[in-house]
């Protein structure tokens, strides 16, 4: 077990963070004496002060930071034209695939500039439609956004997610959709957990009121509740909890058809529990169609009491199986659609056929089937691409989708359902000049001889030297796969002449569970090597070279940076790790940190505490040179608390003997990045693009 030795020293011998050569003088950071005791081993954490996110020491050494990285910023003289480059870049038209409940359609819509998109509701597909929600009403800098929504079946009262600052805090609000005006009912504290309705009143899960602070304290008993509309929230049903388990998560969503509630648990990322209960019972009670952790289930939809279930059981590369809820046990289970060669990755039906979604070599194909699993067609995508949305139901005779590319931003697409033809439906005015640039994907062995596909995108005729400028970014973990996506901040460097790199590394899921595996707990170290070799490959192909790669990832991605940076010093002349999991012996006692151990495994035992020992970027960190860096956070980051990149700054800043800059870029009022106002995010990538140019050497 680990022993805390709690010898906290508040010395007032502070001490000036500067490099052998005296080029750069950093902000003073306090250091402490504080010593754990894992399994013997005996491990310093002597900036352990800087996890206190409330305390005033924490808030100044915030405010020191940010002003001497603001001071290296506001010298570079590609800031400003950069910033005024990308607001033009990102001021276009942006919509979601639009999607029908009731008689209504419903769909997000961007002008260009708006911190958040507007909710619409339309009368029809061609309709301008009426705004339904606003966001940017919400708050007067535009850091209030929608998490989610739902819409009731009848279409008449819309549930809506909003979260403050970027936290994953969610407040669940109620509007009448004719009359669109809220409804008093307010639902506090919830947390991972949608809005499913059944009649006048919604499932959903959340924590009880925090007694701590609210963005770093553990996460525990987690509850499904159903609340009544027009009820106050304390007279909400207690539906389901595990005492006995206070760190498991509840999911509960009710089928389209509002006969059976769906009840998934979660210990982790990956893996569920997953119990079924008949609504039109009143004696019924929840019926096991899983009890364990080793797969996933993504319920597609029922037939009476037959549900169509795509599942990784006994299939890595899941299948499409039927189950009878009567008779669930699996030797009854029905294959419809087997595992194939290749990751099938999400199944909807459409006027009573199956389309199927699979991911070929990390691009998505569809397919038409018979609702026997007999195959029909391919239904056409646009080259390189991922599905990125598909919206219909069983009983309608069309379905909308939208896909994205690495040159061009989301286009939306209208998909008949009697002939499954398609055409484009919604296409934006990006100023960014697509046609001109081109996306190849190449395959490179990793250090242990697997072959690792990357996608590389640049300007069409570029000619590749030691010289061209290179940004590879990665993320490799939990199951996620990072397929072809447009990122409008890229534009601007493969306007420079950049060639961006996107290597698929093991760990996630692009080739199904053996490849997520493959990159998990005391094999973690396969995706560092994964991501590596990407750029030994580059370099030894001569489309760029070692002082010319700048790396960068986010959360999961990270701690890639974070440990590929402490590995390898030598691999890139800048490295930009974003809400970085960093400390990897402590993640687990912040928020839902204990759910990541699962793939990344805990200090707590002594085998996984050996791997990450060896790995954990904050415990890495050598007096030798590092290369230029800009640790990216937020400070009401509340997935991946800050602390982990404040640790890992202050001690960067203490060990670096070389000439670059160690700097750490802490955004206030923003969290993990998910609803970050466009605002933020133009600044956020103003100032990182200006520091790569900086130090790639980028006119």
């Amino acid at each position: 077990m680990k022993n805390f030795s709690y010898i906290i020293v508040f010395s007032t011998a502070f001490h000036l963070l500067v490099p052998a050569q005296g080029l750069v003088k950093y902000p003073v950071t306090e250091k402490q004496t504080q010593t754990d005791d894992y399994f013997g081993t005996k491990v310093e954490d002597p900036y352990r002060w800087l996890e206190d996110d409330r305390s005033a020491n924490t808030a100044e050494w915030v405010k020191r930071e940010n002003s001497f990285t603001e001071d290296y910023l506001k010298m570079m003289p590609a800031r400003a034209r950069l910033k005024a480059r990308l607001t033009e870049l990102w001021n276009f038209n942006k919509q979601t695939a639009p999607y029908k409940k009731g008689d209504l359609f419903f769909c997000s819509r961007n002008n260009g500039l708006q911190n958040q998109s507007v909710l619409f509701v339309m009368n029809t597909l061609s309709d301008v439609g009426e705004v339904l929600l606003d966001p940017n009403t919400l708050s007067s800098d535009g850091t209030v956004s929608l998490n989610s929504t739902s819409i009731s079946k009848d279409a008449k009262t819309l549930a809506y997610g909003i979260s403050r600052a970027g936290s994953d805090w969610v407040e669940i609000h109620f509007r009448d959709i004719a009359s669109k005006q809220d409804l008093p009912d307010v639902l506090k504290w919830v947390k991972f957990s949608g809005a499913s309705w059944v009649g006048n009143s919604v499932y959903y899960s959340r924590y009880d009121e925090p007694q701590g602070s609210e963005l770093s304290q553990s996460n525990k008993n987690h509850k499904v509740y159903l609340h009544h509309l027009g009820a106050e929230q304390q007279k909400d049903e207690l539906v389901f909890e595990d005492k006995d388990h206070p760190n498991y998560n509840f999911g509960a969503w009710v089928s389209d058809d509002q006969r059976f509630l769906f009840l998934s648990t979660s210990e982790s990322t990956s893996g569920e529990k997953l119990m079924v209960k008949d609504l039109t019972d009143p004696a019924g009670k929840f019926v096991s169609i899983s009890d364990n952790f080793n797969n996933d289930y993504n319920i597609i939809d029922n037939d009476g009491p037959r549900i169509y279930v795509l599942t990784n059981k006994d299939a890595p590369k899941y299948k499409l199986v039927t189950i009878d809820v009567v008779n669930s046990e699996i030797k009854n289970w029905n294959t419809l659609i087997p595992e194939s060669a290749h990751l099938l990755e999400g199944v909807r039906i459409c006027n009573f056929k199956i389309i199927a979604n699979y991911l070929q070599d990390v691009s998505s194909h569809l397919y038409l089937y018979e609702m026997s699993g007999k195959r029909l067609k391919e239904i056409p995508l646009q080259g390189i691409c991922r599905l990125s949305a598909f919206n219909t139901d069983k009983n309608y005779d069309f379905a909308t989708y939208s896909i994205s590319q690495f040159t061009s931003p989301e286009q939306t697409y209208y998909l008949d359902g009697k002939t499954f033809e398609s055409k484009l439906l919604f296409s934006p005015n990006c100023k960014f000049d697509s046609k001109n640039y081109i996306t190849e994907q190449v395959f490179f062995p990793s250090k242990d001889g697997s072959m690792i596909p990357m996608f590389i995108t640049h300007r069409k005729g570029l000619q590749l030297t030691p010289q061209t400028p290179c940004f590879v970014y990665g993320y490799g973990g939990f199951n996620i796969s990072i397929a072809p996506e447009f990122r409008i901040d890229r534009a601007v460097f493969l306007e420079a002449g950049g060639i961006y790199c996107v290597p698929t590394l093991r760990g996630g899921g692009e080739y199904g569970e053996e490849w997520h595996k493959a990159g998990t707990k005391c094999n973690k170290q396969t995706v560092f090597d994964d991501f590596i070799a990407a750029c030994e490959f580059l370099v030894s192909k001569k489309y760029t070279s070692y002082t010319k790669i700048a790396i960068h990832g986010r959360s999961n991605g990270g701690l890639l940076i974070g440990a590929v940076m402490t590995q390898r010093p030598d691999i890139c002349k800048v490295a930009i790790p974003a809400v970085g999991v960093l400390d990897m012996l402590r993640f687990h006692l912040f928020t839902i940190g204990r759910a990541w151990t699962v793939d990344y495994g805990c200090s707590d035992n002594k085998t996984e505490f050996e791997c990450l020992y060896k790995y954990s970027p904050l415990h890495n960190i050598k007096s030798v040179a590092y290369p230029a860096t800009l640790i990216l956070t937020g400070d009401h980051d509340d997935r991946v608390v800050p602390a982990h990149s404040f640790k890992f700054a202050a001690t960067l800043q203490e060990k670096n003997t070389g000439p670059n800059p160690c700097l750490i870029r802490i955004d206030v009022n923003a969290g993990h990045g998910a609803g970050k106002p466009t605002s933020k995010q133009i600044d956020e990538f103003a100032d990182l693009w200006a520091f790569t140019f900086k130090n790639l050497g980028i006119k």
